[in-house]
């Protein structure tokens, strides 16, 4: 693959991924603006994570569960989680729950994106390679951003649990994360047996997720404050 094949490969998906959520919106649809904004905090991102990730490799040696869950999990989502908490939570354009996963997905597809670009071009990727990293490195940053995103979205629009939801909100992203990146790393030439089956779920789950933002929506024509209320103790 030439130069630019490679660029545009690599940067697809992420814009891809970016349209579906955005477009998933039922009700009140984002600016443009603020989401490529967020969008691109998430490319700046991948640097001070990547600065970090290399000292606590150093740090922590060849330990896999270390490597997946703390190094990769935990950091990337921590910075997404605190990006999105000091540049979004609380702006007025947060006005759904269903924004929560726009928002997330931006930051974490701008991420993804750019990690995608310099793996792509760091190693001349094929097209083969590049599907592959379509279907899954860059899928599982936005399912994993469908999860904080939820939780930020319940947590914006709560009463009595915000502090719960924004907890779950990283936790939640950060153990699956963690345990995608895990069963990449254990089961070597046999991941594809147990990566499949969890991004399946993970899609499963993020549908589900959706689905539910969107019913809390205060935009939404048939809407009462019992069937939201009921809806987010179900969850």
């Amino acid at each position: 693959m030439n130069a630019v094949s490679v660029i545009v490969a690599a940067i697809a998906p992420g814009v891809a991924l970016m349209a579906y959520f955005y477009l998933k919106d039922k009700y009140v649809t984002e600016p443009i603006g603020m989401v490529a904004r967020v969008f691109l905090y998430g490319v700046f991102l991948v640097f001070p994570v990547m600065v970090l990730q290399r000292g606590l490799h150093l740090w922590i040696g060849d330990s896999r569960a270390a490597a997946a869950f703390l190094v990769s999990g935990a950091t990337e989502e921590f910075f997404k989680w605190f990006l999105l908490y000091y540049a979004v939570y609380k702006h007025r354009e947060f006005d759904e729950p269903y924004d929560g996963i726009v928002y997330s997905a931006a930051v974490s597809l701008g991420f993804a994106t750019l990690e995608n670009v310099l793996y792509a071009w760091s190693l001349s990727a094929d097209a083969a390679t590049m599907l592959l990293r379509a279907l899954l490195p860059v899928s599982a940053h936005a399912l994993f951003a469908v999860m904080m995103g939820y939780y930020f979205g319940a947590a914006r629009f709560s009463r009595t649990r915000e502090r719960a939801f924004l907890a779950s909100a990283l936790l939640v992203p950060m153990f699956w994360h963690g345990l995608y990146d895990y069963l990449l790393q254990l089961a070597a030439h046999r991941w594809m047996w147990f990566v499949l089956p969890l991004m399946a779920i993970l899609w499963i789950r993020a549908i589900w997720k959706m689905q539910l933002a969107n019913d809390r929506s205060p935009y939404r024509p048939v809407h009462t404050h019992e069937d939201w209320k009921q809806r987010v103790l179900k969850s």
